[in-house]
């Protein structure tokens, strides 16, 4: 079957989602995207997870192509089980734009996700994983971060929201890093200038696709440069306000497969 003319190439946000609460694909979800596929469209992960926290979720959709990963910084071909691109936070940098931060709103508590396929997940005292289920390794005191070439920093303050938070580092990092709201309890400094949207254009770029054939899924402020690039946009019913305001339709929440009832009636 031909693709529809609408769209060639599906891009779904993971957290929020895709994904229910309990980080799992329902069967319905995992329906519309064979669907998806029958009809010759490409469906594309772009996620802020880093590459080796997305690979157990990619073979439950048994995908063997490519994802994007780390808020854009990699691009992810899980058949060769191989970054095609990545780029890295400067740990100098990013050191400086904690010190900005915290200069402004006290102590933050710090964790780092490692560059590469087998990057870990490292987590300084007092941080807490936004996500249990994800593996992490605790060190002893921040400089143990920056052991090793970092995709990114992931941030959480005591007491500021998520809003308070990533609005005052926004203020102070300047060109340091990209600042990212990615989910609760998830505010991120990434390389700047690097955003979901410069890594879905990659790997479309990759695939032959562009944006005017791409709809897009998301529900939190860093989907907002990927419905920016994207011909359509549709946030889930749980979506930020800040992603509601930009999207071009509004979905079921992802616990009622938001993203299955749309694909359903585009790929009938």
């Amino acid at each position: 079957m031909a693709a529809p003319i609408a769209y060639s190439l599906i891009a779904t946000d993971l957290d929020g989602t895709l994904l229910r609460g309990d980080d799992t694909l329902s069967d319905r979800s995992l329906a519309a995207l064979a669907r998806v596929a029958d009809y010759g469209a490409r469906h594309l992960v772009v996620t802020g997870r880093p590459a080796p926290r997305v690979r157990p979720l990619l073979d439950d959709l048994g995908s063997r192509g490519l994802a994007v990963c780390g808020q854009g910084a990699q691009v992810y071909d899980a058949g060769a089980d191989r970054l095609l691109w990545s780029v890295t936070l400067d740990r100098e940098l990013a050191e400086t734009a904690l010190g900005k931060i915290e200069a402004e709103v006290g102590e933050v508590y710090a964790a780092v996700d490692q560059d590469g396929v087998d990057g870990l997940t490292l987590i300084e005292p007092g941080y807490l994983m936004p996500h249990p289920t994800l593996p992490a390794v605790r060190v002893g005191r921040r400089d143990d971060l920056w052991c090793e070439p970092i995709s990114k920093v992931l941030l959480r303050h005591p007491e500021l929201s998520d809003d308070q938070l990533a609005a005052t580092a926004r203020s102070v990092v300047g060109s340091l890093a990209t600042v990212t709201m990615s989910g609760p309890g998830t505010v991120e400094l990434q390389p700047c200038g690097i955003t979901k949207a410069t890594g879905l254009a990659l790997a479309a770029d990759h695939l032959g696709l562009g944006p005017d054939r791409t709809i897009a899924f998301g529900d939190m402020p860093n989907d907002i440069p990927m419905f920016d690039w994207a011909a359509h946009g549709v946030a889930m019913a749980n979506a930020h306000p800040e992603l509601k305001a930009v999207a071009d339709e509004i979905t079921l929440s992802n616990e009622d497969d938001g993203i299955a009832v749309v694909l359903e009636k585009l790929f009938r």
